[in-house]
């Protein structure tokens, strides 16, 4: 198996510069015309800071974005568009930024969403759905398999459901590729990092795999894999292939309010609370 050419989603997919370049010009124009709070605090990092989009109600359920880079780019103001659809659904979207790599390890950027949730139900008191891409994918699986339990001034089903859109949750096949420059993994911190391997979140939860049809066959398998894994442990847990779609393309599917996806999505949302 090459994993550089599986994983390495810049030379799978020539066109991701335009396609991310198109990303950023839809959300720059959102956050001129949504009723947001932009810029809040959640930790005393500089990159601690999430958007918090409205969509007008008091009683909205909450969906909380992670952007995806492998751990090493990216921000939130980059995705502001994926609030929009939702907010027109009557959904609020929380966007948070984290620390990158090689300033932080994958574990410490697990950390940081994790006290972004802590900062949300303290200001909402709702459970979120944590809907997450690519490397955001990674960190919605770890929320929803975190044991929030041993977490003070949360409950301990805090998150109840997430949705990972071309995640990557087995790590170790990143070490050998240009990714791991600035991730600095070995055997053993990709496994401590990989929720793959920990315990399966509680029977009671609800996970979504979706992937793209046109994905590596690398991504598809760790989506069915982890599927697979629990839900042999009782998971609710649903594997998805969006039809026609890559590992940028797959997201345009929750901005389609009418898309299977974006349907998908908005169903667990509003039960997730």
């Amino acid at each position: 198996m090459e994993y550089e050419a599986e994983y390495n989603n810049r030379l799978l997919v020539p066109e991701s510069g335009e396609i991310s370049a198109r990303w950023r010009a839809a959300s720059d124009a959102y956050r001129t015309t949504a009723r947001a709070e932009l810029d809040q605090t959640y930790g005393e990092g500089d990159r601690e800071r999430y958007d918090l989009f409205l969509a007008g109600s008091p009683d909205a359920p909450l969906l909380v974005y992670v952007h995806g880079g492998y751990w090493q780019w990216g921000d939130r103001t980059w995705h502001s568009r994926m609030a929009q659809a939702f907010n027109q659904r009557g959904v609020d979207v929380a966007l948070p930024s984290y620390t990158l790599s090689p300033s932080a390890s994958v574990m410490d950027i697990v950390g940081e969403i994790r006290r972004c949730l802590v900062v949300l139900w303290e200001r909402t008191r709702r459970h979120p759905l944590v809907v997450g891409h690519s490397a955001g994918g990674h960190l919605a699986a770890a929320m929803v398999a975190t044991d929030w339990s041993g977490i003070a001034g949360v409950p301990g089903d805090l998150v109840r459901a997430a949705v990972a859109i071309s995640g990557v949750f087995d790590l170790e096949p990143l070490i050998g590729t240009s990714i791991n420059h600035a991730l600095g993994l070995n055997v053993e911190s990709a496994r401590v990092a990989s929720p793959r391997f920990w315990p399966p979140p509680p029977a009671d939860r609800t996970f979504v795999a979706a992937v793209g049809e046109d994905e590596s066959s690398e991504f598809r398998r760790q989506s069915r894999e982890i599927v697979d894994h629990w839900s042999g442990a009782g998971v609710d847990a649903e594997y998805i292939e969006c039809p026609g779609t890559n590992h940028y393309t797959v997201l345009d599917g929750l901005t389609l309010r009418y898309g299977a996806l974006f349907t998908r999505v908005l169903d667990l949302v509003s039960h997730a609370a």
